[in-house]
């Protein structure tokens, strides 16, 4: 009888590592060498950098998009995934430029995206007991995972880690994702979240053992997320953000006013304080209210309209 034809090879899936960078030239090397083991190619975006961080990535075998200006992170991110869509990747792999994460890790993270477990996938340093990460760091990133969370449709542990792995359902859902600065995790976490894309987490390592420790003022940056965050959250949930304090303030006001009515009455003199606040505070929370329930209404229409 004759033989069977062979069954045809898997096909492999193209992995790309993506590296958003500013002034990395000691670090970048040397990241750029280990990650090329894991990926079918390794992408440097330089935002700007005044050091040789172009010159290093590409002499250690790395694509390299120059930003001629600094743009921040957020545009090296969105430059990284056009990237990946324009040249048909099956993932992108995300990874920090400072050598906090460890390249090795690469696999894992990539693999749930992979075997369509999952379509962004999260590298986690609060997963587990692997990572040694500082008081004052987990205290912030505390905070930061209970407003993102919030704002999405997904409970992560570790919402501002930069080591992420995206399927090309993702890349392709993430088409008109439109993101400013460090703002990026959170804001990618509530944008895929939104569109039903099964997200999962990994636990990985890291270390704050690093060159450049901080290019911005810890407390700063986690303001200025804070702040994005919140914005974020009354945009999708203006109910909760603008509504409830609407009706707390309104329930104030109200209770004011009562008691200066009940105080007249007994009196026939006017409260005029408690007269007055009540008065702005009944005015302030039905102002929220009526934002809230027009904001809810622009929501369901552009849901609609998509």
């Amino acid at each position: 009888m004759p033989e069977p034809p062979p069954s045809p090879e898997p096909v492999s899936k193209r992995t790309l590592v993506a590296i958003p960078c500013y002034n990395e030239g000691l670090t970048i090397g040397s990241l750029v060498l280990k990650a090329r083991q894991h990926a079918t190619e390794v992408l440097v975006v330089d935002d700007g950098s005044s050091d040789d961080t172009t010159a290093i990535a590409r002499l250690s075998g790395a694509t390299v998009l120059i930003h001629e200006r600094q743009q921040g992170k957020g545009a090296g991110v969105l430059d990284a995934m056009r990237y990946a869509r324009t040249n048909d990747f099956d993932v992108i792999v995300l990874i920090d430029g400072d050598g906090q994460h460890n390249p090795d890790e690469i696999p894992a993270v990539a693999a749930p995206a992979l075997e369509g477990q999952a379509d962004l996938v999260i590298g986690s340093r609060f997963l587990g007991t692997r990572a040694d990460v500082p008081l004052y760091r987990r205290f912030g990133q505390i905070v930061l995972n209970i407003f993102t969370n919030a704002s999405a449709d997904y409970s992560s542990t570790d919402s501002q880690s930069g080591f992420r792995a995206l399927s090309k359902r993702a890349l392709e859902a993430a088409s008109g994702f439109v993101t400013d600065g460090y703002n990026v995790e959170s804001d990618m976490i509530a944008y895929l979240s939104a569109r039903d894309l099964a997200i999962a987490e990994v636990p990985i390592s890291v270390r704050y053992e690093v060159p450049h420790k901080h290019k911005k003022n810890p407390l700063t940056h986690g303001l200025g997320v804070l702040a994005n965050i919140i914005a974020l959250i009354g945009a999708r949930r203006p109910l909760l953000s603008f509504g409830i304090p609407g009706l707390v303030l309104a329930a104030l006001g109200l209770s004011l006013g009562i008691f200066a009515v009940a105080r007249f009455s007994a009196t026939s003199q006017v409260p005029v304080l408690a007269s007055i606040i009540g008065g702005l505070l009944t005015a302030a929370g039905l102002l929220l209210i009526g934002a809230a329930l027009v904001l809810k209404s622009l929501t369901i229409l552009f849901r609609h309209r998509k």
